[in-house]
């Protein structure tokens, strides 16, 4: 029987155990340290087979998923660079994309590597979060290598397809990055640095949906983020000095009462939104 190995059941790790059951034939290995999150995957189902052994999990899997913190996706390809039976693909989740594939290059000739990233999740985490729907409609990007064979990229857009996904989007680790640190990063700096303001328990009962949803990925998984925002700085503090430049040309425009220069700042912004909003192409299609 094929093997499936999911290395790392938290919450996008055990979604995705829960997605692809039954797909191809794969029996699905769970692979977790944590012993309650063991327990709760064997009771709930969450992979066919769950084990503590990464070791003997990987070694003759066909496929070996890392769903683990970006760091951990880092030191698993060292130290289990020589485990991987040849002609295994190995693939990730991970919300970088740069560091992941430059460390990819650590693995043997004969094992391939397509870094992957679905773009799904909730603000919880832990596999009692996890759910085989998680992916429905999403967009998985993929950032193969140039060795990356056909044989596994029609593989991976298969497993798209099974786990519910709108679409698949190739692209490059650095656009990759570059365009995460926009849309998901900055907005989870966003996010806390609103909730770092002084005033914040003085709102509670006056919260609207705007600040509801401004806020609502404040709540994250401390050390994921950290990861994610230092494996990525140069992308991120790109984006987080042209986010400060846009704040302080609207600071400055509200300070002086410049309200013909507010309204036209507001129009163009809202003008792009709304043309952001609009049925089309994907800007990494």
């Amino acid at each position: 029987m094929k093997k499936f190995v999911i290395v790392g059941l938290g919450l996008i790790g055990g979604s995705m155990a829960l997605a692809l059951k039954g797909f191809e034939g794969f029996q699905i290995v769970g692979v977790d340290v944590s012993q309650p999150t063991l327990r709760f995957a064997r009771e709930h189902g969450v992979g066919d087979v769950v084990t503590e052994d990464a070791g003997q999990a990987v070694e003759g899997a066909d496929v070996v998923m890392l769903c683990l913190h970006p760091q951990g996706i880092l030191d698993f390809l060292e130290g289990y660079k020589d485990r991987f039976k040849p002609g295994c693909l190995v693939t990730d989740v991970c919300g970088i994309k740069s560091a992941v594939m430059e460390k990819a290059g650590c693995l043997p000739q004969g094992v391939d590597f397509i870094g992957c990233h679905p773009m799904a999740g909730t603000e919880f985490s832990g596999v009692e979060h996890a759910f085989a729907e998680m992916f429905r409609d999403s967009h998985l990007i993929l950032t193969p290598r140039e060795s990356s064979t056909a044989e596994h990229m029609a593989l991976m857009e298969r497993l798209a397809d099974y786990i519910g996904c709108r679409d698949v989007v190739k692209t490059t680790a650095a656009q990759h990055d570059a365009i995460l640190a926009y849309t998901s990063q900055m907005m989870h700096v966003i996010a806390v640095s609103v909730c770092d303001d002084e005033n914040l328990f003085t709102c509670k009962g006056y919260e609207g949906s705007s600040f509801r949803g401004c806020t609502r990925v404040a709540a994250l998984d401390v050390g994921l983020w950290t990861q994610l925002f230092s494996l990525n700085a140069p992308a991120l503090t790109v984006c987080l000095d042209a986010l400060i430049d846009h704040l302080q040309e609207y600071r400055a425009a509200i300070a002086a009462g410049d309200r013909e220069k507010l309204a036209a700042k507001l129009a163009v912004s809202a003008d792009r939104k709304r043309k952001m909003d609009l049925p089309g192409p994907d800007l990494l299609g």
